[in-house]
């Protein structure tokens, strides 16, 4: 049987840089995502956890391709682990209400873009967040999502149609900056 190489003090070290300059743009992402700061960071963690076990065989200039899709994989992972929870359980629990520091504007229209992406389906959601949050090129979405280039523009197209007919959108005025 084969032995695990050795992880050595300068593949951790390099892998914690990594992850420590990474962690405010993926858990930026991830709460995008899941619409929720807490489960935002557990993806993360969870993500992160698995990329380290594997760290040493990524080829540095893919790992923030790699990052991005172990991420986009641990939520699309989450979404369906849900879903069989809501269909074992006659009712979900509750999220909690939790209050937030900041501007009540920015954290309004937050809060409404957030419930809009909600409603939209796993891979729209994510198509928007990555492209209109993270800044990536559709090349880079696709290649993330591992798929072509004319499915990242049909949930893009989708997904902006979707929002535009949110109904916090169409009602709501301060709400005009949303994703064009």
């Amino acid at each position: 049987m084969k032995e695990p190489p050795a992880v050595t003090h300068e593949s951790h070290g390099d892998f914690a840089e990594f992850a420590a300059a990474a962690w405010p743009r993926l858990v930026r992402t991830a709460h995008m995502l899941t619409g929720d700061f807490h489960e935002a960071e557990d993806l993360v963690q969870t993500t992160l956890a698995k990329v380290y076990a594997r760290w040493r065989r990524i080829p540095r200039d893919d790992v923030n391709v790699y990052v991005h899709r172990a991420l986009i994989n641990n939520n699309l992972s989450r979404i369906r682990k849900k879903r069989v929870a809501h269909l074992l359980m006659p009712f979900l629990p509750e999220t909690e209400h939790r209050t937030h520091s900041g501007h009540a504007e920015a954290f309004e229209h937050r809060t409404t873009l957030t419930q809009a992406l909600a409603t939209l389906p796993a891979r729209q959601r994510t198509v928007m967040v990555l492209r209109y949050f993270d800044d990536l090129s559709d090349t880079d979405i696709a290649t993330v999502l591992d798929c072509s280039l004319g499915t990242v523009k049909t949930h893009a197209r989708r997904g902006l149609a979707a929002l535009r007919a949110h109904p916090a959108f169409a009602t709501d005025p301060s709400t005009s900056g949303a994703p064009r």
